[in-house]
């Protein structure tokens, strides 16, 4: 984090230092990456995220409400849930629509508040935040933003999270009340960012996959780890469809279920691989996950 600074000095510190680092990595700016070559010469490209999806959609969503927006992704055949509020079908919107179109790199700035819980609103706009991702090769690079540092502020886009969570939105925010009365204290002006290193190494190495730049070798256990069966984790409640997703997750055994400290983390996780992989299943509730938790814990203990 660079306390004193915002959005559009993480901006040009962001494409210098990129820059930079082609230069020093390949001799040039320029790096092919499969079919497509790509420039890191800075400046990059600065697009709102409004007018990115009217580029490629044809369609100005601004001062759209919920209901205009999901008459919007019908429109498009993007597939949404009832779950959604306005910030994930922009999101969706984007996603499907604009996002895999950036193949030289490109700002994406001034997102919907809807979109940002913990950025500061735009100073021009009350309606937008001061938020950028980086696109790059057609994947987001990096993603900053100017720190929300109004506690008043902060507690009503919490207080909407929550009324997003009511709905079924399961990555919807709760009331961080120590951050709230950390900000009541005060916070400076401040932004902050976060780069995927994995895979700008890819870029920066002309790599298509990120197999080539991790040590996968290094990493693989010497011993096949024990998993238990589907059926055997059903004893707990778990539905089949689901025991993959804990595989993947690191939760190989009822024991280790049991052994869950968090049910909120762990129902997180699992909805975020959900979405991610597109799985297509029905979201477990935290309550279910608890469950899955309390009755490993008992069959445990009968062990």
């Amino acid at each position: 984090y660079v306390a004193y600074k915002d959005y559009n000095w993480m901006m040009d510190f962001t494409e210098k230092m990129l820059e930079k680092i082609c230069l020093d990595v390949n001799g040039t700016t320029e790096v092919k990456v499969g079919d497509n070559v790509i420039s890191f010469k800075a400046p990059f490209k600065r697009v709102t995220m409004i007018d990115s999806i009217k580029e490629f959609t044809g369609i100005d969503i601004t001062g759209m409400n919920e209901e205009q927006l999901r008459q919007v992704c019908a429109q498009l055949d993007i597939e949404v849930d009832p779950s959604m509020g306005k910030g994930k079908l922009i999101d969706e919107i984007f996603g499907e629509k604009c996002e895999g179109r950036y193949i030289q790199p490109t700002f994406i700035i001034d997102y919907p508040i809807e979109m940002s819980p913990l950025t500061k609103r735009h100073r021009n706009n009350p309606e937008l935040t001061e938020r950028f991702e980086l696109m790059v090769n057609g994947k987001e690079l990096a993603n900053a933003y100017s720190e929300l540092n109004d506690p008043i502020d902060q507690y009503e886009r919490f207080v909407e999270q929550m009324k997003l969570s009511e709905k079924g939105d399961d990555e919807a925010m709760i009331i961080d009340k120590d951050f709230i009365r950390a900000l009541e204290y005060g916070m400076p002006p401040t932004s902050g960012m976060g780069i995927g290193m994995d895979r700008l190494v890819m870029l920066m190495t002309g790599q298509t996959t990120i197999q080539e730049v991790l040590f996968f070798p290094q990493m693989r256990p010497e011993k096949t780890a024990r998993r238990d069966t589907p059926a055997q984790f059903a004893a707990a409640g778990v539905a089949e469809e689901w025991v993959p997703a804990l595989h993947k997750l690191g939760v190989l055994t009822l024991q280790q279920l049991a052994a869950t400290a968090s049910a909120g983390k762990l129902q997180q996780d699992l909805c975020g691989l959900n979405k991610k992989f597109k799985l297509g299943l029905t979201n477990p509730s935290a309550d279910d996950v608890k469950l899955w938790i309390a009755t490993a814990a008992s069959a445990s203990t009968e062990e």
